[in-house]
């Protein structure tokens, strides 16, 4: 009988498929989940990195914004508490010194950076404004529109004078918007008005060009302000007071690692699904299970090993170095982006201690491991030398292994360190020379304060500013400047020890800190040699330019035992030597502070000379030699001071010169000189000096056209004088004035000839009409014969270039015998009349036209 019953065989195999398609789905459905898992985690990771890099985009460039704010605040400081500019922008509006003078000028904008620059009085006006460096009649609302008045009252009312900054929206630009009250600082030679303070603001727009800057000097590309379309998918950053939105373009390392590594896992689980299907269809035949188990095995470890590849290009092809080390911290493991990025071989690295490769200021790498608090940084600094034997800076990440041992990454950050040293550096140092700034000198000169300086071990202070700069930079250029004053701090440090330090706290100013130096002898050797240095030749494109110096010394604890009043006295006799004539040193002494005072004095009444009638022209009446005919006089401006008396121009006029107030001077005594002599008779002439300043500025040209003009006097009676100092700055524009006054009909006079630099090329060059022999030669021609011939070599000069002839400081009848003598053209003096005040002029010319001759 045929068995009806069912195979055991079949039914283990029944058996076998159904378990095997079982394990089989047990083993895909494991398998998609761990494809499913490991692409979500790739997922995550590169959504982390990216996110991790914009929020270090994001830190860097916030960083970046609170050091301009904070180097915006600082210099806004300086410049806040420059006593010259509280008395130049508060107690008066002087656009010579803050714009002409570069005081407050260009270099704010080409070398700082700052866009705008704002003064408000205390009325709220705007009563300075400079914008992209040039001087503009701009109201500061153009700027900041209503936000101005707000931002005045608050530095106005805030307490401790403490910087204000804010970030404000100018045609939709975002800008930095610095301010601060004007006041005189630590300056007691300026007094202080008891109103309200003027408000100096500094602005530096947020421009694209500064932004790129910033971003590529931060390593981020395409940082800009936001448009009104802001882009969702690009990471951005508000600034403060809502003044804007940046964006940048990520850099998005996460879809690197996507890019890379999410198509092979796609390939892996498409052929894991095919495998698993054909292992499906294959299930009935049990005698290939086994072999179906094994083609699986070797499929599985295949991928395995596939995935192992895999991650191992990702870890090579990213920027860090991966290693390993044991517990006794010998390398396991390296990676091969160890090559690339330290230049050493992975072979000779391997086995050898992590201690010989890399070191770190935190102590040893075992202590530093072997502590779980540290470790819990999982962060470490280190520096090795790479194959080239030069240093180089990694940030180490650290992870326990369970095994034992630790690994991590490490990341290359030398470039990084580099550039945080060179902003340490900077902000201690002057950019332009490399010596150390105001800043690095104030914590070296407290320093060196701290220790108590005594009479055996004094502090020297030498402050040192330069003679005859500025006509290089006007001459040949700011580059042609800034190469002298680097070339200068070379030569101030040559002849300093290392102890001592070099600073530059100006434009063409340096402070020299020198500790140790006792005898005074020894002092002036030491600014003997500083003058002497700065005095040789600079050899500048081809010219050949010479300046010089003029120091103030001050000493501690002698002088002052305070840096603040160190550095004050020092200034104070830096200004006394510049007051003895230049090219000198002098020492503090208390009674400089007298001096200073009370030119300060003088010069704040001076300001008020002219607007309360104080000036009084005098008349030094002249005489031509050949008849002893009248022909004329020179204005003599005297000032009538409330308390000091009648004070003559040798005590005021350089005032005038120094603070700038020669100008308007001037302009007084042209037009009261030019009024008076309108009603002398036809023939007489009026003789006025002219400041070397007036050449420099003030349209002197124009000028006088309008004195004329006003007053009536014929040109042709007009004398001009003027000393060779004039013709020195700037000897092709001073030719261009000159021939604009002879345009005029006016005569030109050189006065004091061979009491200066006057030189013969001047006569030959420039369209002179006579030249005046200085008084210190005409008194040599009393029975000196050396003097006597000197005189007669310059009239002879002065004849053979058909120019008339004039002596001033005629004191007897010997000198006015000898003029004659030697057929001198014209003289005044003492012996002849001193000088006339009006009235008294007046009747002498009333009394010389009834007398034909005048008699010695």
């Amino acid at each position: 009988m045929e068995n009806l019953g069912q195979d055991p065989s079949q039914g283990r195999s029944t058996s076998n498929q159904a378990l095997t398609r079982a394990t089989l789905l047990g083993c895909s459905g494991l398998l998609l989940a761990l494809f499913l898992f490991t692409g979500l985690l790739l997922v995550y990771i590169a959504l982390d990195q990216n996110l991790s890099a914009e929020q270090h985009n994001r830190l860097d460039i916030e960083k970046a914004l609170q050091s301009l704010d904070s180097n915006a605040r600082t210099t806004l400081k300086d410049y806040a508490l420059w006593g010259d500019a509280y008395q130049h922008l508060h107690l008066q509006v002087d656009l010579d010194w803050a714009y002409t003078r570069q005081n407050f000028g260009p270099t704010l904008y080409h070398d700082l950076g700052f866009d705008g620059v704002f003064v408000i009085s205390p009325a709220g006006r705007t009563v300075y404004s400079l914008v992209a460096g040039r001087l503009e009649s701009m109201d500061a609302r153009d700027w900041l529109g209503e936000q101005l008045a707000p931002l005045v009252q608050e530095v106005r009312s805030q307490a401790g004078g403490k910087a204000i900054s804010r970030y404000h929206a100018i045609a939709g630009t975002p800008a930095l918007v610095v301010a601060d009250l004007l006041n005189p600082g630590n300056d007691p030679q300026v007094r202080a008005d008891s109103g309200p303070q003027s408000v100096l603001i500094f602005v530096a727009r947020l421009e694209p060009s500064r932004l790129l800057a910033l971003g590529q000097g931060l390593g981020i590309e395409q940082l800009q302000v936001a448009g009104p379309a802001q882009a969702a998918a690009l990471p951005s950053l508000t600034l403060p007071d809502g003044a804007g939105v940046l964006q940048w373009q990520p850099t998005r390392p996460g879809h690197q690692l996507l890019v890379l590594v999410m198509p092979l896992l796609l390939l892996a689980g498409l052929l894991a699904g095919i495998m698993a299907g054909f292992l499906l269809r294959r299930a009935g035949a049990a005698a290939r299970v086994m072999d179906d188990q094994v083609q699986a095995l070797r499929v599985s470890r295949s991928a395995l090993l596939a995935s192992e590849e895999r991650f191992r290009d990702v870890a090579e092809a990213a920027s860090d170095w991966i290693w390993e080390v044991d517990r006794h911290l010998c390398f396991t493991y390296l990676s091969e982006r160890f090559e690339v990025v330290t230049g050493l071989s992975r072979e000779s690295a391997l086995g050898r201690p992590m201690n010989e490769l890399l070191s770190s200021e935190q102590g040893s790498l075992l202590n530093w491991l072997a502590a779980p608090e540290r470790r819990s940084q999982a962060i470490l600094q280190c520096a090795y030398l790479d194959g080239h034997r030069q240093p180089r800076i990694c940030r180490l990440s650290v992870r326990a292994m369970a095994a034992g041992g630790y690994r991590g990454t490490a990341s290359d950050i030398t470039e990084e360190v580099a550039a945080r040293r060179r902003i340490e550096y900077l902000s201690q140092h002057d950019a332009l020379t490399g010596l150390a700034n105001r800043t690095r000198m104030q914590e070296f000169l407290e320093g060196k304060l701290l220790a108590l300086p005594t009479l055996q071990e004094p502090l020297l202070m030498l402050s040192v500013d330069l003679d005859r700069f500025k006509p290089v930079n006007d001459l040949l250029g700011h580059a042609a400047g800034d190469q002298v004053l680097h070339e200068v701090s070379q030569r101030l440090a040559q002849c300093l020890r290392g102890e001592d330090l070099v600073a530059r706290v100006g434009g063409d100013e340096f402070v020299l800190v020198v500790p140790g130096q006792v005898a005074q002898p020894e002092i002036e050797g030491l600014c003997r040699r500083l003058i002497e240095r700065i005095e040789e030749p600079f050899y500048i494109a081809e010219h050949e330019v010479f300046i010089s110096a003029s120091i103030g010394i001050a000493r501690a604890p002698v002088d002052a035992s305070l840096a603040e009043e160190l550095l004050r006295f020092a200034d104070i006799a830096l200004y006394e030597a510049k007051a003895a004539g230049r090219s000198t040193w002098r020492f503090y002494a208390s009674d400089m502070n007298v001096r200073i005072i009370e030119r300060r004095g003088l010069e704040r009444d001076l300001r008020h000379a002219i607007e309360q009638d104080q000036l009084l022209l005098q008349f030094q009446p002249r005489y031509r030699l050949a008849d002893g005919q009248l022909v004329g006089a020179e204005a003599v401006v005297h000032w009538r001071h409330p308390q000091r008396g009648l004070l003559g121009p040798e005590v005021f006029l350089p005032i005038a010169e120094d603070t700038g107030l020669i100008l308007p001077l001037s302009n007084w005594v042209l037009h009261a000189a030019c009024r008076a002599a309108r009603a002398w008779p036809e023939r007489l002439l009026l003789a006025v000096n002219l400041s070397a300043a007036e050449f420099q500025r003030g349209q002197l040209v124009a000028r006088i056209r309008t004195v004329l003009g006003q007053s009536g006097l014929a040109p042709s009676r007009l004398v001009l004088e003027m000393t060779d100092k004039a013709l020195l700055d700037d000897g092709r524009q001073v030719l261009e004035i000159m021939q604009g006054l002879k345009a005029l009909g006016v005569q030109l006079l050189m006065d004091d000839f061979g009491s200066g630099y006057s030189a013969l090329q001047y006569l030959r060059t420039f369209p002179l009409d006579g030249l005046k022999i200085d008084s210190s030669l005409v008194a040599g021609l009393g029975g000196n014969q050396a003097g006597h011939s000197i005189v007669q070599a310059i009239v002879d000069l002065g004849h053979a270039l058909s120019l008339k002839v004039i002596a001033e400081g005629v004191e007897s009848p010997e000198q006015y015998q000898a003029l004659q003598d030697i057929q001198c053209d014209q003289a005044q003096g003492p012996h002849l009349s001193p000088p006339l005040d009006s009235d008294a002029w007046v009747r002498l010319c009333t009394e010389l036209s009834q007398a034909s001759r005048f008699t010695t």
